[in-house]
């Protein structure tokens, strides 16, 4: 897995995002959205292979016919090397299946103060009974989507929505700090300002 670094290497404030390339090409952008709202250090990680990297157990294709991996256990150890410091605090966040991916990892350690999980693939297979039967280790979630992701005709992915709902509810009962902001737009629309919106409700 590649790194990409922004920002200030001394700051005590590091925010941490999987990417693929397309996330590359936007993540200059993102970061000066970002940078307004505080000195910050950004670590990008670019991950070899999306459906495997980030899922955090197989499922079987929803669209085209690459299904999803279980490579995010593995992934979560490349992510914690850079976590070491604990002097200073640390986000995660991800777009995709990689905010899924973020929402998954804080199940399974304490060392992030917050999560942000911008238009996450909320409609991953038994993602949200998960969600239900573990407890969350960060006080503070971000969550969005689009406007129009849930208006699909793919079954699967048209849960998006309501999931998101649910999800955002279920954490918000449990006295977690969450907000769940809806962008205009499908999927696809500002990845990057989404993810920067994220980011600074963390910050804040």
């Amino acid at each position: 897995m590649e790194k990409f670094e922004f920002g200030n290497p001394e700051s005590n404030i590091v925010l941490i995002q999987l990417i693929d390339g397309h996330d590359l090409k936007t993540i200059d952008n993102e970061f000066e959205h970002i940078q307004k709202s505080s000195d910050i250090r950004l670590i990008a990680i670019k991950v070899d292979d999306w459906n495997r990297d980030l899922s955090p157990w197989e499922a079987p294709a929803v669209f085209g016919d690459e299904g999803f991996g279980d490579g995010a256990e593995k992934t979560l150890a490349e992510v914690l090397k850079y976590t070491e410091d604990k002097s200073k605090t640390y986000y995660l966040g991800g777009y995709s299946l990689a905010g899924l991916f973020a929402l998954w990892a804080v199940y399974q350690t304490d060392v992030f103060s917050g999560v942000a999980a911008a238009s996450p693939s909320a409609w991953f297979p038994g993602f949200f009974d998960y969600m239900k039967e573990h407890d969350i280790k960060v006080p503070k979630i971000y969550l969005s989507l689009g406007d129009k992701e849930e208006k699909t005709r793919n079954p699967v992915m048209s849960t998006v929505g309501d999931r998101i709902r649910a999800m955002n509810d279920y954490l918000t009962s449990q006295g977690k700090v969450c907000t769940l902001e809806w962008n205009q737009g499908n999927h696809f629309k500002e990845p990057d300002l989404r993810m920067a919106k994220g980011f600074s409700f963390m910050l804040r």
